[in-house]
């Protein structure tokens, strides 16, 4: 039976970043690697806040994207 090892684990946060000219939303994003793999979901939303802080834009959204090997 095949299992996942997950590899790497990656914070994606989404910023509003106003609106173009036609009145298209505009986002812009930060991406950080390197995050540890068994960081909770309410560890990674209090990092993305805090990291949110700094910035003079709104916060629109947190991504956590996981990588796995599959391995037989």
């Amino acid at each position: 039976m095949a299992e996942t090892l997950l590899k790497e684990s990656r914070l994606k946060l989404i910023f509003d970043n106003g609106v173009d000219g036609d009145g298209k939303q505009l986002f812009k994003s930060k991406t950080f690697s390197n995050i540890r793999l068994d960081s909770t979901p309410d560890e990674l939303q209090s990092a993305a806040q805090a990291i949110a802080s700094l910035s003079q834009k709104a916060l629109y959204g947190v991504e956590r994207n996981d990588s796995s090997d599959i391995q037989a």
